[in-house]
């Protein structure tokens, strides 16, 4: 298996006790919007984890607008969930991609080596009419042991420093506007880290689902695959699904900045960079 998970692959697991399913179905600025989906129906036998809730920490003075969650949570919830190391997780949203990713990215940081993204998502999965529910599942309690991959994560500290020594190719995952800082709907300062290139996170889809890796190779031809890289969005969410574009696409050396842009410019000192600077 790859990242990716395919439907009609999901199908024939559906039943296998040692595969999990994670419905991470999210609506920004609707917080309840994905969980009432979920109750709604969603693939039998998935848990539902909130974005903001379960993937995310609480918001502080620094981190970001969804900062990473505390790990001794995060295993907790794992573990509530009936995973455990050897668990099989197949992450879905709606389609968007990002918020499986979100997970993806969580449950490969701490070291799971079998976690996968349904390509297409639950949108996909129901428009051909595959099994839906509204039954909440019960499983028995999992153990897990955390293996952390700090390679993975890029802190604000090795960010600054980048930026200063110009060690890595920063990529900004934002649409082009917010990257130039002509509008920010989100955060209170506009722009971008100095340095950084735009690369739309959007753009590692094609009709709701990730491109080959062929493609995706495609669209980081700019940079050369020995280059460490550091990707970031507006709160470490969106740039998800551009980190695991970049692994498809042979990049060895990638690290997600966690609290991203939020987090760069809770620090008064920093630069930002504009379309009007």
């Amino acid at each position: 298996m790859s990242t990716f998970i395919q439907k009609e692959i999901l199908q024939e697991l559906m039943s296998n006790e040692e595969v999990r399913m994670v419905d991470c179905r999210f609506q920004l600025g609707k917080p309840d919007e994905g969980k009432s989906q979920y109750l709604l129906g969603h693939i039998p036998g998935a848990v539902y984890f909130h974005l903001e809730e379960d993937l995310s920490a609480i918001v502080e003075k620094h981190g970001g607008r969804h900062p990473l969650p505390d790990i001794e949570q995060f295993k907790s919830l794992l573990e509530e969930a009936g995973i455990s190391n050897d668990t099989k997780v197949v992450a879905y949203d709606n389609g968007e991609g990002a918020f499986a990713a979100r997970l993806w990215w969580l449950l490969t940081y701490i070291g799971h080596e079998k976690v996968y993204i349904l390509n297409g998502g639950f949108k996909d999965w129901q428009h051909v009419g595959l099994p839906v529910t509204q039954s909440i599942p019960n499983y028995k309690r999992g153990s897990y042991t955390v293996n952390i991959q700090q390679h993975m994560l890029a802190e604000h500290e090795e960010v600054r420093e980048a930026v200063s020594a110009k060690t890595h190719v920063l990529i900004d995952s934002r649409e082009e506007k917010r990257y130039l800082g002509i509008e920010e709907p989100i955060d209170k300062k506009a722009g971008h880290i100095p340095g950084a290139i735009n690369k739309v996170w959007t753009k590692s889809f094609e009709d709701g689902k990730f491109k080959t890796p062929a493609d995706q190779e495609k669209r980081f031809e700019d940079i050369e695959k020995t280059q460490s890289i550091i990707v970031y969005c507006g709160s470490g969410i969106t740039a998800t699904p551009n980190f695991i574009a970049l692994k498809e696409a042979g990049y060895m050396n990638v690290k997600l900045y966690g609290g991203s842009f939020s987090d760069w410019i809770s620090y008064d000192d920093n630069e930002i960079n504009s379309i009007n600077k």
